[in-house]
């Protein structure tokens, strides 16, 4: 054996043995150690006997106790010292050979008690969803014939706008009441059920005031009606026979707001119904605050698909119309306004270009 075990008294010596001197053990006979007291080693590395009291064993606080009381170093033991029968003393978590005990196998929850927990899971990421990203909108009346029809349920993206994405020509949004078009207006009564599930969105919601309309012009537009049509964005004729509900004029010949010309501000957007003749919308508004114009701030988002009925699953994709050429003209003041910022920083960027330039050439000729 290549390591030495501690001498010690081998317990019978009592107290009338302290102060005389322990003799020196002799050398071990075939690598076998023994005590002080000249005993003869139970085993490798191990102290004789186990009765003595705590203070004549190896363990406790050094290497690893045994079932004598002794421990054979490196043996990886309990910390307290030996219990009978080779079990780990007081306080030790390892089996006799040095495994550490296996761990109790964790009881599964039940069903009945998980429920709560993911129904509560399922709630948050609703809210969440409805909040950032998908909103379900029902649609209440036929002013969007017949590209969305009364009772088709739309979902709505409410993730772009959150990136700075503002309405465009030809798109379907859904936007907040500006200043009370729903006036008369009839209003459903939810119970308790419908109201909770409108919040988290997993019905649509039955209590906010919102509209859902065709863009036809954006900031800077100058849109215009004469007659019965066509309806024309910056001088250019709109073909909406696609989407215009059949049997309608493009435009409405009266006086209550189908004859008009209105300039868009910068912010602002304005919005009609696909079924002409019976949608109450910018052209029907133009006495409010905002002229009948819709603010960029109150568009919740736009529609992208009929999600149901099932027989009316459908895409709401812009038409080609608002895609033709020399659409996007608008003012040479809008024009320069919005060319101006680019054309002021190519401006100070040649000068920095030209000096930098200069600047090397002067230090490779150095």
């Amino acid at each position: 054996m290549g390591d030495v075990a501690v001498g010690a008294r081998s317990g019978h010596g009592g107290e009338e043995d302290r102060g005389r001197p322990v003799e020196a053990a002799p050398p071990a006979t075939d690598g076998v150690p023994v005590t002080g007291n000249d005993s003869p080693a139970a085993g490798d590395g191990a102290v004789t006997d186990g009765r003595g009291d705590g203070r004549d064993r190896v363990g406790g606080q050094g290497p690893g106790g045994t079932a004598d009381g002794g421990g054979a170093p490196g043996s990886g033991g309990s910390s307290g010292p030996g219990g009978p029968d080779g079990a780990p003393g007081p306080g030790g978590t390892s089996s006799p050979d040095g495994t550490p005990p296996p761990r109790p196998a964790k009881k599964q929850r039940s069903f009945w008690k998980e429920l709560p927990l993911l129904i509560g899971i399922a709630l948050v990421l609703a809210l969440l969803i409805k909040t950032f990203l998908v909103q379900a909108f029902s649609i209440p009346s036929a002013s969007m014939q017949n590209t969305l029809t009364e009772g088709d349920r739309v979902l709505v993206d409410k993730l772009t706008p959150w990136f700075g994405s503002e309405p465009d020509r030809g798109e379907v949004v859904v936007f907040h009441d500006p200043d009370d078009w729903l006036a008369g207006e009839p209003t459903t009564d939810p119970n308790a059920l419908q109201t909770f599930l409108g919040w988290i969105g997993l019905m649509p919601s039955t209590e906010e005031k919102d509209l859902i309309k065709r863009v036809v012009g954006v900031g800077g537009d100058t849109v215009e009606c004469e007659g019965t049509g066509p309806l024309k964005v910056n001088g250019k004729a709109l073909e909406e026979s696609s989407y215009v509900y059949a049997g309608n004029t493009p435009c409405s010949d009266d006086d209550q707001g189908g004859r008009f010309k209105v300039k868009v501000p910068e912010g602002y957007i304005w919005v009609m119904g696909d079924h002409r003749q019976n949608s109450r919308d910018s052209r029907y508004n133009q006495g409010d605050e905002n002229h009948g114009m819709v603010p960029v701030d109150e568009v919740i988002g736009r529609a992208i698909v009929v999600a149901w009925p099932v027989s009316h699953w459908d895409t709401l994709p812009v038409p080609d119309t608002f895609d033709q050429a020399g659409l996007d003209a608008r003012s040479s003041a809008a024009g320069a306004l919005s060319a101006a910022p680019e054309g002021l920083a190519l401006a100070g960027a040649v000068p920095l270009v030209l000096w930098r330039r200069r600047r090397a050439a002067a230090e490779r000729t150095r």
